[in-house]
């Protein structure tokens, strides 16, 4: 079983940024949705779909980058605010970071553990080629 099946193998990539304080999960998923690493004692079929909605969002996001943005319009972070918390993403070199915090929480302390944790992703070299379409 490779880390791609089996998130818990990397739980490096999440494991720093979860003990923020009023953080409840976090997952670290592909550009194309796949779910690569979660929080301690997240199930994997509430992580499979946290990751799977993200990656919809990122694709929202990167359409409005290139019909609005700069330089083809890149999303670096979204942030969606919901009754009872917090949604923070961040772009990590290939794949992206997913917070989901408590409502009581310190933006810029998550923030800043989230850039922390991206840098160490993007050290590892995680990115892979994109899934090319057999259509």
């Amino acid at each position: 079983m490779n880390d791609a099946e089996n998130p818990e193998q990397r739980d490096w990539m999440t494991s720093e940024v979860a003990t923020v304080p009023g953080v409840r999960l976090a997952i670290v998923f592909s550009t194309d949705g796949l779910l690569l690493a979660k929080s301690d004692g997240m199930e994997r079929d509430s992580a499979d779909r946290l990751s799977a909605s993200c990656s919809s969002l990122q694709s929202l996001g990167r359409g409005l980058g290139r019909e609005f943005g700069e330089d083809g319009g890149a999303v670096h972070q979204q942030m969606v605010e919901f009754n009872g918390g917090f949604l923070f993403m961040r772009s990590a070199v290939g794949a992206y970071l997913a917070v989901v915090t408590g409502p009581d929480v310190d933006p810029k302390l998550v923030a800043r553990q989230m850039q922390v944790q991206v840098m160490k992703i993007g050290a590892r070299k995680l990115a892979g080629p994109p899934r090319q379409s057999s259509v």
